[in-house]
């Protein structure tokens, strides 16, 4: 029996020799590192480009968000002072003499109003020709204010799929190197795996920000849509308004 101050030793040293023979073959090769930023370095290039492209993707979602939430709330902030100025203003010339975002929608009123001057005696046509006009305005106004959230809607839709292309891509090359090795043990096995893996977490990362923010914007504009539509019909209701006063105003001289 060994004394006391000699067992210790002793029993670190027999241990120390069993987990060294337990231990496979070039495990103390094996990479330990399984940060993301680990994983990422250690992934085929394949796996990195896919990531990378998912990065940048991710980027480009919160640039729209920051981006386009200031340029809608420019918007609509002046789309309501512009209905607010037309709903005070009694004709089409006092509503002219204000400076607002519905300079646009007047003048096209204005301009229509000019060249049907020759018929002005049809007043029902030369509101449907204004408000034909409006309705362009309209749109374009609306295709103007929804640039750059298409782009999230393709995040949002191909990120998860690309990701699980870089995953597929990831666990092939794990079975190509497990089939080399010549080993099943989970050490050689686990790191491609994760690394593989980690392609479709940043997918995913990509992806559900991306539909959320563009779901957003989705409603914005609906609420942005709908002022412009107000706008159109406050210009229409002062056309409306001038041509019911032109025709009183033989009756009443």
């Amino acid at each position: 029996m060994l004394p006391p101050r000699l067992a210790r030793p002793a029993v670190a040293l027999l241990v120390f020799s069993l987990l060294a023979v337990a231990a496979p073959a070039g495990a103390d090769t094996l990479p330990h590192d399984l940060t993301p930023l680990g994983m990422f370095r250690q992934a085929d290039w394949v796996v990195k480009a896919v990531m990378l492209g998912l990065l940048a993707a991710s980027s480009i979602t919160w640039i729209v968000l920051l981006a386009k939430s200031r340029e809608l709330a420019v918007l609509m902030r002046r789309q309501r002072r512009a209905l607010a100025a037309l709903t005070r203003a009694a004709s089409l010339e006092q509503a002219e003499d204000e400076d607002h975002e519905a300079g646009l929608f007047l003048a096209t009123a204005r301009q229509e109003w000019r060249l049907s001057s020759a018929v002005l005696d049809d007043r029902e046509g030369l509101k449907e020709r204004v408000a034909a006009s409006l309705q362009r305005l309209e749109a374009a106004s609306g295709r103007r204010a929804g640039r750059g959230t298409g782009v999230l809607a393709t995040i949002g839709a191909t990120a998860p799929f690309v990701g699980l292309f870089g995953t597929v891509w990831g666990i092939m090359n794990s079975f190509i190197g497990i089939s080399q090795a010549n080993t099943t043990n989970l050490a050689v096995v686990a790191p491609g795996i994760a690394e593989a893996l980690l392609a479709t977490a940043l997918g995913l990362v990509a992806a559900i920000p991306a539909v959320v923010i563009y779901n957003h914007f989705a409603r914005r504009l609906q609420t942005y849509r709908a002022l412009v539509g107000d706008t159109s019909a406050a210009v229409l209701r002062l056309v409306s308004r001038d041509l019911s006063r032109r025709a009183a105003a033989p009756a009443g001289g």
